[in-house]
């Protein structure tokens, strides 16, 4: 993964949580989490509103 070990990753961890504190957080992983999502949406040409109809269509079989 991008030639960086165990080691190297809790060391970027270590100085994450110094820098924004352990309440920021989660707020970062889910604004991370959003922003993928809305990339893959984005990349795959899907809408919310196709998403929506989808989800209909198979409910209602």
């Amino acid at each position: 993964m991008f030639g960086i070990g165990m080691s190297e990753l809790v060391i970027i961890l270590i100085i994450v949580l110094i820098i924004f504190g352990a309440g920021k957080l989660p707020e970062i992983g889910k604004g991370l989490g959003k922003g993928i999502k809305n990339f893959k949406q984005a990349v795959t040409g899907q809408d919310d509103e196709e998403g929506a109809k989808k989800k209909e269509l198979d409910a209602k079989d």
